[in-house]
């Protein structure tokens, strides 16, 4: 399994985000699990990340328990297209990245600056990233943890034959066949 950085965007003392913060400091135990580290970014300052998560204790006692990245030039946003120029030339949308050990952006999510991200889905689609890569398979619509993958296409003849042939796996046609993965 890879070693996985979910990055997301934030702005400090707002209140969606303050959410967003309880709910992935809620989930770390999912992250840690998938052996993902979280990382915020944000284009405020880094006394104003201070002030805000000491706030969060303040009101919630909870402790936030990943760093987040002062962005103040808004370099790595600009970079990243995290700035949402339609409303103001400063203001963030809701982003997440999943990045592998290679440094390679294997998924982003972006959100509307009015709703939530899902912090499920998150863990789920780094899940499923990760038996994509273990198994070499994908996940159908829908995939949970425990459910069938797909496997990939026949790549010959004498692959589809022997899908179509056996019953080694639940296929609806030679092109799309389920497999059941171990259970971890």
């Amino acid at each position: 399994m890879f070693l996985g950085f979910s990055i997301f965007v934030t702005g400090v003392f707002t209140p969606v985000c303050t959410t967003e913060f309880l709910a992935f400091t809620e989930a770390q135990p999912c992250f840690a699990r998938l052996n993902a580290q979280l990382l915020g970014l944000s284009i405020d300052s880094n006394p104003s990340h201070l002030a805000w998560v000491y706030n969060i204790y303040q009101n919630t006692g909870v402790v936030i328990p990943f760093p987040i990245i002062a962005d103040r030039d808004m370099r790595i946003a600009r970079m990243y297209g995290m700035i949402a120029p339609q409303v103001n030339e400063s203001a963030t949308v809701r982003n997440v990245f999943i990045i592998d050990p290679n440094g390679i952006v294997r998924a982003i999510l972006i959100y509307p600056m009015t709703n939530g991200r899902n912090i499920e889905e998150i863990c789920r689609l780094l899940t499923a990233l990760q038996a994509s890569d273990e198994y070499g398979v994908a996940t159908p619509a829908n995939w949970m943890p425990g459910h069938p993958a797909v496997l990939p296409p026949p790549a010959t003849w004498a692959e589809l034959q022997e899908r179509i042939a056996g019953d080694q796996y639940e296929c609806m046609d030679w092109y799309l066949c389920y497999t059941d993965l171990p259970k971890q």
